[in-house]
């Protein structure tokens, strides 16, 4: 097959959506090797974490001058012709968009929908962002032959909010990155720890410092204990919020504050955790949950929305709106060696579930039952 994807976030982002995006193409491409895995990408790479090969990952551009100078344009409608020419079969659109005119086409189409979070908590969005997001989201999800949803979460969220039939909607969970689940030597552990000046023991966050994250819940329920804390994130407004906290309860010595780092040091950091905790209000999926259990780490996370599919039945569940039960939970887990050694056995049992071979084939079967259609 000689499949197209919508690549912006493989070549732009480092966090949820590329990571989603590279981990795809890149288990696709080494599992299903006899097919072509054509990345589109608007505009020169800023992120490499995933390097196509020329022959069965392929990097495609905007071909004239004119797409190349309107490259939001050219990926929402005249890539189009491009695919055409191209001879796509398949086009997938990773992160929740299709290009207008590809349902006047013979190309059949995929979109993955990772969650509508801005339509169930409209107030940490601006209104003329909803208005842009649902118009892409309705749109792609009306034209799509088939929608993957990451979690039962989302696509029960499809169905409410888009209106849309569930029968069109498979759900097929995250991977992630091989890194997080092979163990690092020791000696790059130290190296990584005294790089960034790290305490042996720690408990772990990852991801965007926004308000939706949670974070500060999080130092607060660490605040009167004597465990640290850190944070692999950056933010905006919130982030700044949180830093002043932390200046002003004078816990700088004990919450650190890291961004820049590669995945072999964020691996690390997960490796070295005593506990990774992640009370996030609500998430499509949460692949940092799925990092922790891999890398053999107890999680603590959010009741309700999709956590539980992700940290399964034996990681531990809190209010994430309540700071004394966060606290309580770290506090019961790191206070006894047995409840921690059972939730790190049975969450890395549980996570098998998501290995890069379940997950090709259902993503894989479902591009063979669209050409077979």
């Amino acid at each position: 097959m000689n499949i197209g994807y919508d690549a912006k976030r493989i070549f732009h982002n480092t966090t949820g959506l590329g990571n989603y995006s590279r981990d795809l193409v890149r288990i696709l491409s080494e599992i299903y090797p006899d097919n072509s895995y054509n990345l589109y990408n608007p505009k020169p790479a800023k992120v490499d974490r995933l390097q196509p090969d020329g022959k069965i990952v392929i990097e495609q551009k905007p071909k004239s001058f004119l797409s190349k100078k309107l490259s939001s344009l050219w990926r929402s409608k005249w890539i189009v012709k491009q695919l055409v020419k191209e001879k796509i079969e398949i086009y997938h659109g990773l992160t929740g968009e299709l290009p207008y005119g590809i349902e006047k086409t013979n190309i059949k189409t995929v979109v993955t929908i990772h969650d509508l979070i801005f339509m169930r908590y409209p107030e940490l969005y601006k209104a003329i962002d909803r208005k842009i997001y649902f118009k892409k989201f309705k749109f792609a999800a009306d034209i799509a032959d088939v929608i993957i949803a990451i979690s039962e979460q989302t696509k029960q969220d499809i169905v409410d909010f888009l209106e849309i039939n569930p029968n069109k909607i498979q759900v097929i969970y995250q991977g992630c990155h091989q890194v997080f689940k092979d163990e690092l030597s020791a000696k790059f552990q130290k190296e990584v720890l005294n790089k960034y000046h790290l305490p042996k023991s720690f408990i772990l966050n990852v991801g965007a410092v926004n308000e939706r994250k949670n974070v500060l819940n999080l130092i607060k329920a660490i605040e009167n204990t004597a465990h640290n804390l850190v944070i692999v994130g950056t933010g905006t407004a919130y982030f700044q919020k949180v830093k002043k906290y932390v200046t002003n309860h004078k816990l700088n010595d004990r919450v650190f504050f890291l961004s820049g780092m590669s995945m072999e040091e964020i691996a690390t950091l997960y490796q070295k955790a005593q506990l990774f905790v992640y009370p996030s209000i609500f998430e499509g999926f949460g692949i940092p949950i799925i990092e922790a259990l891999y890398s053999q780490t107890p999680v603590i996370t959010s009741k309700g929305s999709c956590f539980p599919e992700a940290g399964g039945p034996n990681s531990i569940y809190i209010n994430p709106k309540s700071v004394d039960e966060i606290r309580a939970a770290i506090i019961d887990v790191l206070s006894d060696e047995k409840i921690k050694n059972t939730i790190t056995t049975n969450g890395f049992k549980y996570v098998q579930r998501f290995n890069d071979e379940v997950i090709a084939k259902q993503i894989m079967n479902l591009y063979k039952d669209l050409m077979n259609d």
